[in-house]
């Protein structure tokens, strides 16, 4: 946002109403303020020098309900505050809220009803600067910023946190949810600074959800971010949200994103299970991470073995060695990489040889004569019985070692 072209939007705005404007951010900080104002009252003036609304005009504007409403609102005066009334005009982008701006009467006497007949006049003028705000205002409000820290730490189990977030107006009632993990598979270690990491996170999140009906919430981590749907069968909104996610990350990372995952949690109904559901997110994302079959909609329950792995817990070296003596007798005779890769993909096609040949754009002989090699060099049939269920179990725990540590 550039604030010379929000403060000639707000001049221009107040040259075609003839008023005095000035524009807040949600947190009730100046942003800009139009320069002609023949009857400022004391509670403008103030505003201007000290750039914060006061906390007792701030009471009375929330007392009228500015924080839900939606369409331009009349606030009545307030003597005792040396406040007029006036009208603040609530700045939406597609349902989220980017800041206020509010619009003074010129006297007591004055009907609000004339200064609402105005305001079609300058709808798009309105609409460009809530536009603005959105690009940069919403992610680094500080109440925006505090609702995200209780957030995650109510996925992180906090009880108190946990039932804060259970009574925000936007959770209550619109159960069951979702949790969802958002991962670029590739980027996921950020970068030198975490705190503009952070920030990427959260700003990408925040555009990639708004106006999907579906998303309660958003928040951002130095490696990934985490959205709170309510619980659906499709996944056109999830798929949605993936789109506009990659767009945004690379746009205000300055680097190509390639691949973007979504891991989705079970459905819940109680928001005390929302650190386990972010759990199940946090796996999903990681699973698909490490074994791009799964694809990038992942929900937990189609991760199979990798919820095993997961719930056995383990820090960073785990599963590095499966302790496997077959995958050890591989490892040490596949030296260009042929037979445990065209094993894994065996066992993840239902033993289809012709659906391994294809996807390796080989002739079936050649991965029948990779098959007879790890029969020689084993000793048993790794297609059948214990033998089978080792080594895939082991393949897999190789991918796990090397998860996005998030």
């Amino acid at each position: 946002m550039q604030q010379q072209d929000v403060e000639q939007l707000v001049e221009q705005v107040a040259g075609k109403l003839g008023r005095g404007l000035s524009l807040e951010d949600l947190d009730g900080l100046l942003l800009a303020y139009s320069s002609n104002q023949a009857h400022a009252d004391r509670v403008r003036v103030n505003f201007l020098l000290s750039k914060r609304v006061p906390a007792d005009v701030s009471a009375w504007q929330l007392s009228h309900g500015i924080a839900t409403a939606v369409r331009p609102l009349a606030i009545p005066a307030n003597p005792d505050l040396g406040m007029l009334g006036r009208i603040c005009v609530p700045l939406m982008v597609r349902g989220f809220r980017v800041g206020y701006l509010w619009v003074q009467q010129d006297s007591e006497d004055e009907n609000p009803a004339a200064i609402l007949a105005q305001l079609p006049d300058v709808g798009p003028e309105i609409e460009q600067l809530s536009g603005l705000l959105l690009e940069s205002n919403t992610a680094e409000s500080e109440f925006r910023r505090g609702r995200e820290r209780e957030f995650l730490a109510a996925c992180s189990g906090e009880a108190n946190a946990l039932a804060a977030v259970g009574g925000w107006k936007e959770i209550q009632g619109r159960g069951p949810w979702q949790v969802v993990t958002v991962l670029d598979a590739d980027g996921w270690a950020g970068g030198p600074d975490p705190i503009a990491s952070t920030l990427i996170h959260r700003s990408a999140a925040l555009q990639a959800t708004i106006g999907v009906d579906l998303v309660l919430f958003s928040a951002g981590t130095e490696t990934h971010s985490v959205v709170l749907f309510r619980e659906s069968v499709g996944r056109a909104s999830h798929a949605q949200v993936l789109v506009h996610y990659q767009l945004e990350l690379a746009k205000r990372s300055g680097r190509p994103v390639h691949r973007i995952i979504l891991g989705i949690s079970e459905g819940f109904a109680k928001p005390r299970e929302l650190a386990e559901a972010y759990r199940q997110s946090r796996l999903a994302a990681q699973a698909a991470a490490v074994d791009p079959q799964l694809g990038e909609l992942v929900d937990c329950r189609a991760t199979g073995i990798y919820q095993l792995l997961g719930s056995a817990g383990g820090g960073a070296g785990a599963w590095a060695d499966s302790g496997s003596v077959y995958v050890r007798m591989l490892e040490d005779h596949d030296r260009n990489g042929e037979l445990l890769p065209v094993l894994e993909l065996i066992y993840d096609n239902d033993g289809s040889i012709q659906d391994v040949a294809a996807k390796l754009h080989l002739h079936r002989s050649s991965i029948y004569n990779r098959l007879g090699r790890i029969r020689q060099l084993l000793g048993v049939d790794p297609l059948r019985g214990m033998p089978r269920l080792e080594l895939h179990a082991a393949l897999k725990m190789r991918r796990w070692a090397l998860r996005p540590r998030i």
